[in-house]
């Protein structure tokens, strides 16, 4: 599918572009209406991130208790250069989840005459203003922005003069399930075959450690999740009361994963675009899972999707990892 029929205008329209297929209103609609029907109740967490809830991401990651945003930042520092000599030169950098763009900065810095930058996030405002930003500060760079869901097949601008690369930070690889993660990163395999994927993973670690990063004593974290309940307040006519919820986030040992959920702290009803939902008291809304990996256990699941891992990286204090995954088939 051609990408220019789908350009929306933008007060950068002159250095970057920005292709909006990103899903609206109604499908933000049936995944509540579809989520909150369910017996588990449960809402997709790429809903967490309308332009408020991008703005309490970027603080959660400023908080001292959350370590992975500078614990990936300072690897990015210590070791693009390793990294880029994996990707090469010429390289059509493709990333996953863009956020504000700060870790590509990191990694462009390293590469050798980088020939295109694709940003894929939901997020429509941040998105226009990173790929803006970018294309001001790298003019030899051909930068586009595309508003929609990673999760989901998408076109790709043709790469006709290097190899595709994409990049996949912050371990958000941990929000999936095992089996979607298996299941995107097959895709992605497809779609950047004969170049390779660079993916930060969160490690498995003590449950204080990662309790603390899921709690901040600043309440940010508490406040992205319940920004759920007033996006659909907003958004979708709903009537949710945020002081008869709380949030709840912890480690669970057994399945290697941070869980997130809403609680309901009484018998309430609630109407979401029109219909009603039952909660009792301590029924949960699941927001979201942050899976940990060791290191054996990415390769192995990387190895699952199409990939051949080439390299990882990790700290000191072995609490985060990056790995370059090689999409290009064995002979």
């Amino acid at each position: 599918m051609p990408l220019d029929h789908r350009l929306q205008p933008n007060p950068y329209a002159d250095i970057s572009s920005v292709v909006d297929l990103a899903p609206g209103q109604e499908s933000f609609r049936d995944a509540a209406l579809r989520g909150l029907a369910l017996e588990q109740k449960a809402i997709s967490p790429k809903f967490l991130y309308d332009a408020r809830g991008a703005e309490l991401f970027e603080r959660i990651c400023e908080q001292p208790e959350y370590y992975p945003t500078r614990t990936e930042m300072a690897l990015l520092r210590a070791k693009a250069s390793e990294m880029a000599s994996l990707i090469g030169p010429n390289a059509h950098l493709v990333e996953y989840g863009s956020g504000a763009g700060e870790k590509i900065e990191l990694l462009l810095a390293a590469l050798e005459r980088p020939e295109a930058y694709v940003a894929v996030d939901v997020a429509r405002e941040q998105l226009m203003e990173a790929t803006a930003r970018l294309a001001t500060r790298h003019p030899g760079l051909t930068v586009t922005g595309i508003c929609a869901d990673y999760t989901r097949p998408l076109p790709l601008p043709s790469a006709p003069n290097g190899r595709r690369v994409g990049f996949f930070p912050g371990s958000t690889i941990g929000n999936f399930t095992p089996d979607d993660a298996r299941g995107f990163l097959a895709s992605a395999a497809q779609s950047l075959k004969g170049g390779g994927m660079l993916v930060g993973v969160d490690r498995r670690k003590d449950k204080k450690t990662l309790d603390a990063a899921y709690n901040d004593a600043a309440g940010v974290t508490e406040a992205f999740i319940l920004n759920l309940l007033r996006r659909m307040n907003r958004e979708l006519d709903a009537d949710f009361d945020l002081d008869r919820f709380r949030y709840v986030g912890f480690y669970n040992e057994a399945k290697g994963r941070i869980e997130i959920y809403l609680e309901s702290l009484q018998d309430q009803t609630v109407t979401v675009a029109g219909e009603k939902f039952r909660f009792r008291k301590g029924e949960r809304l699941h927001s979201e899972y942050s899976c940990k990996y060791d290191i054996e256990d990415f390769q192995a699941l990387a190895k699952s999707a199409g990939f051949q891992p080439q390299a990882w990286w990790s700290d000191e204090k072995q609490l985060f990892s990056i790995h370059y995954l090689s999409a290009t088939p064995l002979n």
